[in-house]
This record gives C-alpha cells, sequence and structure tokens, in this order.
C-alpha cells in the first residue's frame, strides 16, 4: 500500500525538500513547493516508481495539492 511517506520522499527529490519539511496535508502549491513543471516531474515519477498511469488532462490542482491527497490519487490509479 502506499503511504504518503513514499509520495513525500518523491516530492523531496522534485522539491529538494529536506526530510520533514513536507507534511502530508500541506498544500504544496500555496507553500511554494509545486508549479505547473513539478507537476509533470511529479506524476512522470509517480508512474515510474509505483506502476500507474496517471493523464494530467485528468488531474485537477485540487486532487493534487498535498502529498496524502496523491497517495489517494495513486492509490486509485493502481486498481
Amino acid at each position: 500500500m502506499l503511504t504518503e511517506e513514499a509520495v513525500i520522499q518523491v516530492l523531496n527529490g522534485i522539491c529538494g525538500a529536506e526530510d520533514g519539511e513536507i507534511a502530508p496535508d500541506m498544500d504544496l502549491f500555496e507553500e511554494g513547493l509545486l508549479d505547473s513543471f513539478g507537476t509533470i516531474q511529479l506524476l512522470t515519477e509517480l508512474e515510474e516508481r509505483f506502476g500507474v498511469s496517471l493523464e494530467l488532462g485528468d488531474i485537477s490542482r485540487e486532487q493534487i495539492s498535498t502529498p496524502l491527497k496523491i497517495a489517494r490519487l495513486v492509490e486509485e490509479a493502481g486498481r
């Protein structure tokens, strides 16, 4: 099962964040950690790492605003 900790590890690499800097319920866009280019990187990395298919056009900003929401999205895509 995918956890928000696994998503946070991916985000740390993309955002250049330190361990403990990103909380599961942190809004990544409001905090300036994720932008449109980072979103593309994130979806690509999630697809490769977790073997899911995520179409940018089918995903709203709200669905990927926090690590917890991203983890839920990936879990649903894996079903």
